[in-house]
This record gives structure tokens, C-alpha cells and sequence, in this order.
């Protein structure tokens, strides 16, 4: 039985639907298409993607995990299924774009969601923050792999794999203040920043910061090393702080004791009530003053 009209109907009516971002018709069609035509690779990865895109906050990993592991049977697929060398390209070039658009959207609401958990109880939530975005940084680590695995010979996708890896790499130092084992992770960051660099000798990778997040008060007290009022005072301390003697004395001075202190009484609610207002009460000056509260990256000590 010739289903070829039928099936371009079904293409017609998913492609429509990627255009428009309907997520949940597409999701619909490619997996009609699907069960008619199992060697399709826009099938197989959209209906993955679509479904992805769509996912509750308690399911980012989970959906990040789907994209991932959907992200070597695609790339066969378009080697052995698409004939030409043009369209093959092509096709990757698409899936990297969708995979990077995925990741970011599932790594961003994943930070944003934790952002937007009540001071007092965010600090229980870390876990849960860093393993959402661990899986959405994956999505990156692994399309570049792949691509340099199974289009080696394909210098046309260089960029497509470098930009993931850099793409993978940055959400990694983000993550890094949040990170148990730092040495580790800084190991397998530095294994992604030389394969960037066998293919552009250029890359300028970010400072990697193996600090236990520095802050170690503010970040106990608010939750967060990546949050408003943390972003205020690791400004104040490398921007005002440290240009003085003195300052840089009390910067050290600090490291070398609050981590204790954090280790013993970090968890506890005295502790926390203690340090909140007059944390207040500092961010609240040091704003007024012009000491922004956006997103920042250190400077190492």
C-alpha cells in the first residue's frame, strides 16, 4: 500500500507546526510519521525535542536526559539515511541549533525556578538545581562528541561541535560555586577547553573557579552563590575590596575562617538570622551606592 501521499501530508502538517513552535502538535505528527517511517531523522529527533520543550520544572532532567540520549541514533541517521554531503550538513547544522536552544531553555529555568524559591528554604534545593542543569549542559558535551565522532571527516561542522563544547564549558563554570567535587570537574572542563582548542588556538576559555564559592557566609545565609544580593557583595569585595591592603588582608583573613564557620553553623537557623540583616543592610547600601546586582563572574583569590 503506497503511503507516500499520505506521509507528506503529515510532514506538511509537522514542519507547520515546528515553524510556529506548537510543541505539542509537532510532537504529534513526527510521532505519526515516526511509526511509518523509522529511518526518519527529523521524526526521531523532533519528537524527542518537542516533547522536551514542553516539560514541568520536575521533569528538566529528565527531558534534558531524552534529548541527550537521542542525540547519536540522529546523527546516524542523517549519515545513512540523507545522500547528499550538502543536505547532511545541513541537517546537522539544524539538530545543533535545536540542541543548543533546548539546553539553554531547560538550564535557564532551572536557575530561574531555584531563584525563585523563598530565601530561607533555597539552600535545600541546590541539588536539585545543579542536577537540572548538569543534564541540560550534557545535551552540549555530548553533541559535540558525537558530531566529532561520527562527521569526522566533515570540516564543514568544526564550528558546529566547537560551538557546543564552548556552549557545554560555559554552563559548567556556572555551575562551578555549586559543585562538591571541584577538582574533578575542573579536569573534565579542561579535557572540553583543549578539544575546543585543537580546532581554534584562539579560544579564550573562562576563568575557572575552584573556590568553594567564596562568599561562604552570604551564600549560607541566602542560598545561593548565584543570586542578587551575593552578586552585590562579590562585586563590592573584588571591585572596592581588593584594591586596597587592608582589604585584600581581610579577603584572606575571611577565606581562612568562614569556611569553618559555614561547616559548623551554616545549616542553622540562628546562624541565619544572626547574618541576614546586617547582609541586609550591607547590600542595601552598597545598591543605593551603585554596586549592581546582576550576574557576575569572579575574579580568583
Amino acid at each position: 500500500m503506497d503511503t507516500s501521499q499520505e506521509l507528506e501530508n503529515l510532514y506538511k502538517i509537522a514542519r507547520r507546526a515546528k515553524e510556529d513552535n506548537n510543541a505539542e502538535t509537532a510532537a504529534k505528527y513526527y510521532d505519526m510519521i515516526l511509526m511509518k517511517d523509522s529511518d526518519s531523522w527529523e521524526a526521531y529527533f523532533y519528537t524527542v525535542y518537542f516533547k522536551a520543550s514542553v516539560c514541568k520544572i520536575a521533569d528538566i532532567k529528565s527531558a534534558a536526559d531524552s534529548v541527550k540520549n537521542c542525540i547519536t541514533s540522529t546523527l546516524k541517521l542523517i549519515k545513512n539515511n540523507i545522500k547528499s554531503d550538502y543536505d547532511k550538513i545541513n541537517a546537522v547544522k539544524e539538530i545543533s541549533e535545536r540542541c543548543k536552544s533546548i539546553a539553554n531553555m531547560l538550564y535557564n529555568a532551572a536557575v530561574n525556578h531555584y531563584n525563585g524559591i523563598d530565601l530561607q528554604i533555597r539552600g535545600n534545593y541546590v541539588q536539585e538545581k545543579v542536577d537540572r542543569c548538569i543534564a541540560a549542559r550534557d545535551i552540549m558535551y555530548t553533541l559535540g562528541n558525537e558530531i566529532d565522532s561520527i562527521f569526522s571527516e566533515y570540516t564543514e561542522l568544526n564550528l558546529a561541535k566547537i560551538g557546543a563544547w564552548k556552549n557545554g564549558v560555559d554552563k559548567h563554570n556556572a555551575l562551578m560555586p555549586n559543585l562538591v567535587q571541584k577538582e574533578t570537574n575542573k579536569n573534565l572542563m579542561l579535557i572540553y577547553v583543549t578539544k575546543i582548542k585543537k580546532y581554534d588556538s584562539s579560544y579564550e576559555p573562562p576563568t575557572i573557579n575552584t573556590n568553594s564559592g567564596g562568599c561562604y557566609v552570604a551564600t549560607a545565609v541566602y542560598g545561593s552563590y548565584d543570586c542578587p544580593e551575593v552578586w552585590t557583595l562579590r562585586r563590592y569585595r573584588d571591585n572596592t575590596l581588593a584594591k586596597t591592603f587592608y582589604g585584600r588582608v581581610f579577603i584572606h583573613t575571611y577565606y581562612a575562617i568562614s569556611p569553618t564557620l559555614v561547616k559548623w553553623f551554616g545549616n542553622k537557623e540562628w546562624f541565619k538570622k544572626m547574618w541576614k540583616p546586617k547582609l541586609d543592610n550591607m547590600v542595601e547600601k552598597l545598591n543605593k551606592n551603585g554596586v549592581e546586582n546582576t550576574p557576575y563572574d569572579d575574579k580568583i583569590w
